[in-house]
C-alpha cells in the first residue's frame, strides 16, 4: 500500500505529443482521483478482458450457424433443381403425347403401349389418364395395378378422375387446364391407396378445339425418394409439405405426433416446387452442432478466473476509497468551517479567559476596517471602542469575562477604522475544547444600524398609521377568520360596540357570503352558516372584496354603510376588515325625500285635478241634469195618473244609468287623487292607457281636442305601480292638449296621437315605449334643456312640478323619458313627449323592504 500524499507510479512513457497531453492531464487530477484511477485501471482491463472472450465464443458461434444455414439452403436449391428439371422433362413429354391423341395418330391400344413404356422409365408416375371433353374416361395405365394392359375399370381410379361439380384437386385442375389452355398442376390429394399425390393434366387441343385432358398422377414419395440427391439426404432432412404446412413426404420418417415441430436449433429454408405452382414447398432443415455459451467450459473457466479477479480489484478499491473517503470528510468538514467563518456577515471574535484577542474572522475584519494583523494578539482598550464609552465598554468586557452577559446580547457602539461609528448587537458563549475545559470567550457581533433606522421607522409610520385611525369617524375593526379574535379596533368602534367581537358580526349580518366567525354567525348566534370562502386559498381569499351594503344595528338605532375585505394579519392568520360609516343622518334625508315627493305627486294629481274641476263639473252636470228630468217627468205623470208600469220601470232605468255615470266618474276621480303608498305590481299597459285616457277626456272635450290611441297587442305585464303611470299619462296627455288650445289651431289639426309598442335598445334592453305627439307649435330649445328643473314652467299660472315629478317617477321605475320637437324642414310643427319602462319579472323587480 502506497503512502496517501505519494501519488501511484506512473505508466510506460507514450510518445511525442500525446505523452505530454497525458502527463498534463495526469498532473491536474488530485490525489485522491489519481488513487481511484489507478484502482479502476486494472478492473477495466479485466472487464474488458472478459467481454473479448465473450465476443470470441459469440463470433465463432454465429460464423458455425451461417455456415450451417448456407448449407441447408444450397442442398435444398439442389433438390429443388432435381426435381424441377425431372417435372419439365415429364411435362415435355407429356404434351407430346397429348398432341398425338388429339390428332387422332394413336388409338387406344397405342396410348396403352406408350402409357406403359412412359410410366416404365419413370417410376414417379403412378397413373396416366385419358379424359375427353365430358370428363369420361377413355383409356388410362395404372402404375400400381396388377394387370395394367387391362386398363382401369370399376371404383379403381375413381379418385383421379375429374368429376363434374365436385370440389376436387382433379376437378379444379381440368376446369383450369380447359380454360388456360395449358398444363395445369393440381394440389396434393389422397388417392385410393391413402398415398400423397398430384396430378399434371395437358389439355387435348384438336384446331383450337378442346378435347379433353391428358392426366399424369405423381407420386410425392416416389418423387422424394428418386430424385432427392443421396448426398443431400446424408446431410439434411428434406420435406415437402402443402400450404396448410402439412407434410406428405419426407427423407426422414417424423415420430408420431411430431410432423410440424420445429425444434429451436432448427436451419428451416422453405423454397416452391417449380414448376409445379401448386403451393408445394421443399423444405431442407439443418441442426445446430456447436454448443451453447453456457455448455463452455472454457468460457466457464474464463469467466470464473474474472470473476474473482474482479472480486479481489473491487476489496482493493473499498479498501482505498474508504481511506480516500476519511480523508475527503477530514479536508471538507476543515473547508467547510473555513468557508462558513469566511462567509458569515455576522463577526466573530474569539478571546482567552484573560481578555486577548485570539481569532477574529473576515466579516469581523470588514466591518471594523482593521486587518486581522492589527487585530489578534490585542488587549483591551481596542481599536474599535470609541474614545468617549472606554469606560462602558471595559465595564461591559468585564461583566463578559465574568460570564453575565445577557442571553438576548448588549447594544454596543463600534468604531471603525475611519473613526465613523456604527450600533451593533454582540452575543458571547463560552468556548470549550474536547476535554470539556473552558479555553476562552466567543463573541458575535451583528451590524444593527439599519435594522434599527427601520424599526424606528416602522415605529413612527405605525404610530401615525394608529392616529389616523383613532381619528376617524368611521369604525374599523379586524377579526381573525378562524378563532374569532378581535385584532384591532378603532376609537370609532370602541365607542359604538366596546371591545367585544359581536358588533363585528352584527356589522357583517347583512353579507350573505361572510362565513361563521368565531362562532358567531353572520346571520345570528347559532354559527350554523356555511362559509362559502372555505375552501378558497388565503391569496385568493385576500384579493376578494364585497361591495358596500348597509346595515342596521338595532340597538344603536342607526344604520351604517359597511366596507369589507379578507387580509392576512401580521403573523399570518387570515382575517376579515370591515369599514363601519354612519349613514343615519342620511338615511333620515332620503326617508324625508321620498315623503316628500310622495306628497308632491299627491298635490300635482290634486293640482290637475283642481285645473280640471270646471270639465269635471261639466262632465258631471249632464247626467245630474238628466236624473232631474227623468224624476220631474215621472213625478209629473204619477200625479196626473198618466204613466204606465213599463214606462216608469224605463224611465228608471234610465235615472239609475245616469246614476251610475256620475258616480263612476267621481270613483275614478277619487281613485286618481287618492293618497296610497307606492307599491309596485303586475300590470298591463292597455288598462294603464285606458284609465288615464277616460280621465283625460274631461278635459280634452272641454278644449275641443281628439285623442287617437294605438296600443300594441300582446305586450308582456309590466311590474309599475299603475296610479304613478297613470298619473305621467295624464299630464302628457294634459299638457299635449293645452298647447293645442293655446296656438287655436283649426279643427282638423286638434288632435293627438297616444301611441305604446315594444322598443329594443342597445342601451336599455327590451322596453315598453310611451309616447304623446301632439300638432301644437313645439318647444324653444332653451325649454327642452331646462323642461324637467323643479319649479319652472311656462305656463303662467304653472307650478313647474309636473314634468319634474314625471322624470322622478319614471327614473325611480328605471326608466327613460325625453322630448323632442318634430319638423316640417325649419318649421316646427309639432312636440313628442315619451318614456319607457324596461320589461321585467316580477321577481327581479321586488321593492326594498321597509325601512325600520
Amino acid at each position: 500500500m502506497q503512502p496517501l500524499n505519494t501519488p501511484p507510479p506512473r505508466s510506460a512513457p507514450l510518445p511525442g505529443a500525446a505523452q505530454r497531453i497525458f502527463g498534463l492531464w495526469w498532473r491536474r487530477q488530485s490525489l485522491a482521483r489519481q488513487d481511484r484511477f489507478a484502482t479502476l485501471g486494472p478492473l477495466v482491463s479485466v472487464l474488458l478482458f472478459l467481454a473479448a472472450i465473450i465476443l470470441a465464443f459469440w463470433y465463432l458461434r454465429n460464423e458455425e450457424f451461417e455456415r450451417e444455414q448456407e448449407s441447408v439452403k444450397r442442398d435444398t436449391e439442389i433438390a429443388q433443381q432435381q426435381i424441377r428439371l425431372r417435372l419439365i422433362e415429364n411435362q415435355e413429354q407429356l404434351v407430346r403425347i397429348a398432341r398425338e391423341i388429339a390428332t387422332r395418330t394413336i388409338d387406344q391400344d397405342e396410348f396403352l403401349g406408350q402409357a406403359a413404356s412412359f410410366t416404365r422409365e419413370r417410376p414417379e408416375i403412378t397413373n396416366l389418364i385419358w379424359v375427353g371433353a365430358n370428363r369420361s374416361r377413355r383409356a388410362g395405365y395404372a402404375a400400381t395395378g396388377f394387370h395394367p394392359e387391362s386398363g382401369f375399370g370399376g371404383e379403381e381410379s375413381s379418385t383421379s378422375v375429374p368429376k363434374e361439380g365436385a370440389k376436387t384437386a382433379p376437378e379444379a385442375a381440368f376446369t383450369a387446364a380447359r380454360d388456360l389452355r395449358q398444363p395445369v398442376y393440381s394440389r396434393p390429394f389422397t388417392d385410393l391407396y391413402g398415398a400423397a399425390v398430384f396430378q399434371v393434366q395437358v389439355p387435348l387441343l384438336d384446331r383450337s378445339a378442346f378435347s379433353g385432358t391428358l392426366i399424369a398422377e405423381y407420386s410425392i414419395e416416389s418423387l422424394m425418394r428418386y430424385f432427392i440427391p443421396a448426398e443431400v439426404s446424408t446431410r439434411h432432412s428434406v420435406t415437402l409439405v402443402d400450404g396448410q404446412d402439412r407434410i406428405l413426404a419426407s427423407t426422414v420418417t417424423p415420430m408420431p405426433g411430431q410432423q410440424n415441430r420445429r425444434s429451436a436449433t432448427t436451419i428451416v429454408h422453405d423454397v416452391p416446387l417449380a414448376p409445379a405452382g401448386n403451393g408445394l414447398v421443399l423444405r431442407g432443415q439443418g441442426y445446430r452442432t456447436s454448443i451453447g455459451l453456457i455448455s463452455n467450459t472454457l468460457f466457464w473457466m474464463v469467466a470464473a478466473l474474472s470473476v474473482l479477479t474482479v472480486w479481489m480489484l473491487l476489496g482493493t478499491w473499498r479498501h482505498m476509497r474508504r481511506r480516500l473517503q476519511i480523508q475527503s470528510t477530514l479536508v471538507s468538514e476543515t473547508n467547510f468551517r473555513r468557508a462558513m467563518e469566511n462567509s458569515m456577515l455576522t463577526g466573530m471574535r474569539a478571546m482567552d479567559m484573560e481578555g486577548r484577542i485570539t481569532y477574529v474572522n473576515p466579516a469581523f475584519c470588514a466591518m471594523t476596517g482593521f486587518s486581522e494583523a492589527e487585530l489578534i494578539g490585542r488587549v483591551p482598550p481596542f481599536p474599535h471602542w470609541p474614545p468617549e464609552r472606554i469606560d462602558e465598554n471595559t465595564r461591559l468586557l468585564q461583566q463578559e469575562l465574568q460570564g453575565r452577559s445577557p442571553a438576548g446580547g448588549i447594544e454596543v457602539k463600534v468604531m471603525r477604522k475611519d473613526e465613523s461609528q456604527f450600533d451593533a448587537r454582540m452575543y458571547v458563549s463560552p468556548l470549550i475544547d474536547p476535554k470539556g475545559l473552558q479555553t476562552g470567550w466567543m463573541t458575535s457581533m451583528t451590524n444593527i444600524t439599519e435594522a434599527k433606522r427601520v424599526r424606528d421607522q416602522l415605529s413612527a409610520s405605525h404610530e401615525r398609521f394608529t392616529t389616523v385611525l383613532e381619528g376617524l369617524d368611521a369604525a374599523v375593526s379586524v377579526l381573525s377568520v378562524q378563532q374569532g379574535e378581535l385584532l384591532f379596533a378603532n376609537r370609532s368602534y370602541r365607542l359604538w360596540f366596546g371591545a367585544d367581537a359581536r358588533g363585528h358580526a352584527l356589522l357583517a349580518g347583512g353579507d350573505p357570503g361572510l362565513p361563521v366567525i368565531g362562532g358567531l354567525s353572520a346571520f345570528g348566534d347559532d354559527g350554523d352558516s356555511v362559509d362559502s370562502f372555505g375552501g378558497l386559498p388565503t391569496q385568493e381569499l385576500t384579493e376578494v372584496g364585497s361591495d358596500a351594503r348597509e346595515v342596521y344595528i338595532d340597538p344603536l338605532q342607526k344604520w351604517f354603510d359597511v366596507r369589507a375585505r379578507y387580509l392576512q394579519w401580521t403573523d399570518g392568520r387570515l382575517a376579515q376588515m370591515l369599514i363601519a360609516t354612519d349613514i343615519t343622518g342620511r338615511r333620515n334625508a332620503e326617508t324625508q325625500a321620498a315623503q316628500q315627493a310622495e306628497k308632491a305627486q299627491v298635490t300635482s294629481r290634486l293640482v290637475t285635478m283642481g285645473e280640471m274641476a270646471s270639465s269635471v263639473a261639466h262632465e258631471l252636470n249632464q247626467p245630474l241634469t238628466a236624473i232631474t228630468n227623468y224624476c220631474n217627468g215621472m213625478v209629473s205623470r204619477v200625479k196626473g195618473d198618466a204613466i204606465q208600469k213599463d214606462d216608469l220601470i224605463a224611465a228608471l232605468e234610465k235615472t239609475a244609468r245616469q246614476a251610475e255615470r256620475a258616480g263612476q266618474i267621481i270613483r275614478r276621480i277619487r281613485a286618481f287623487v287618492k293618497r296610497s303608498e307606492p307599491q309596485r305590481q303586475p300590470a298591463q299597459a292597455q288598462s294603464i292607457v285606458e284609465d288615464a285616457v277616460e280621465l283625460a277626456n274631461i278635459e280634452l272635450r272641454r278644449r275641443n281636442v281628439a285623442v287617437h290611441v294605438y296600443v300594441a297587442q300582446r305586450l308582456p305585464t309590466l311590474m309599475v305601480d299603475p296610479i304613478l303611470i297613470e298619473q305621467v299619462v295624464l299630464n302628457l296627455l294634459k299638457n299635449a292638449a293645452e298647447a293645442i288650445d293655446m296656438a287655436q289651431l283649426p279643427q282638423a289639426r286638434r288632435n293627438i296621437e297616444m301611441r305604446v309598442v315594444p322598443k329594443h335598445t342597445p342601451e336599455e334592453g327590451g322596453v315598453i315605449e310611451f309616447s304623446v305627439t301632439d300638432s301644437g307649435p313645439g318647444l324653444k330649445e332653451e325649454v327642452i334643456a331646462r323642461l324637467y328643473e323643479a319649479f319652472f314652467s311656462t305656463k303662467a299660472e304653472g307650478l313647474g312640478i309636473g314634468l319634474s315629478l314625471c322624470r322622478s317617477i319614471i327614473e325611480s321605475h328605471r326608466g327613460r323619458i325625453r322630448a323632442q320637437n318634430l319638423y316640417n324642414g325649419d318649421l316646427a310643427v309639432g312636440c313628442r313627449f315619451s318614456f319607457t319602462l324596461p320589461v321585467e319579472t316580477a321577481k327581479s323587480a321586488g321593492l326594498e323592504p321597509a325601512l325600520p
